[in-house]
């Protein structure tokens, strides 16, 4: 095997490797606040961007959309969220947070992206910045196949 083609399995490994170990230490601090990894996201998509319409939600957490159907109602069964119905459209419903998400969104977030900054502390500014940009890269390159 060429030299090239080794780095860039090497390269997917450490990836692979450095996301599950950084995904693992974070979905340990969702989950004990009763959530799963899919939940949190889509209560902090909620709360940072408001109200959604259900059929955008799995596009921008990146969760295929008959699982959202099920995700949003365990959510709306613990009172976290609301559905509500557009106005003008009777097709589209959306996915809105309630007063008790923002509580539980409000207690977590704190201690969520202090870990995530936490974690990604072994790098400088200019490696953060460097990783992002090198990282951009790659999946725009991907999205190509």
């Amino acid at each position: 095997m060429n030299n090239e083609r080794e780095k860039s399995l090497k390269l997917f490994i450490v990836l692979s490797r450095a996301y599950r170990a950084v995904n693992e230490k974070v979905n340990k601090v969702i989950q004990k606040n009763g959530l799963n990894p899919t939940e949190f996201a889509v209560l902090e998509l909620l709360y940072h961007k408001g109200e959604q319409p259900l059929q955008q939600i799995g596009g921008k957490i990146l969760l295929a959309s008959g699982s959202i159907t099920y995700v949003v109602d365990k959510l709306e069964e613990k009172g976290y969220l609301n559905r509500v119905a557009c106005p003008k459209d009777r097709r589209v419903t959306y996915a809105k947070i309630s007063d008790d998400g923002k509580k539980l969104i409000e207690e977590i977030f704190p201690e969520h992206s202090a870990l995530i900054h936490e974690l990604m502390d072994s790098l400088n500014d200019d490696e953060k910045d460097s990783a992002i940009e090198l990282l951009k890269k790659l999946g725009l390159s991907v999205s190509k196949y």
